[in-house]
């Protein structure tokens, strides 16, 4: 039974990859469907892992990015007041 389940989560891994890959350049939700299939996929495969955590910290990049603009945004428009 551990067998099944494992091929089902390969498979279904490999899907949402594809799935994701496609949803890239067509409307959807591209990169949380990729991040969903290296979760499925990281516990067999180390490379899946290491895509996983490289696509988390890109993610936790464009957070901290994201924060420091809006942070400079408000500091400037502060002052204008």
């Amino acid at each position: 039974m551990d067998h099944v389940k494992r091929v089902a989560r390969i498979v279904s891994g490999f899907a949402l990859l594809g799935a994701g890959a496609a949803m890239i350049v067509l409307p959807g939700p591209g990169w949380v469907t990729i991040a969903l299939g290296l979760a499925l996929l990281a516990p067999d495969f180390p490379w899946a892992r290491r895509a996983l955590d490289s696509l988390r910290d890109a993610g936790q990049r464009g957070v901290d990015a994201s924060r420091n603009w809006i942070e400079r945004l408000r500091r400037r428009f502060s002052r204008a007041d």
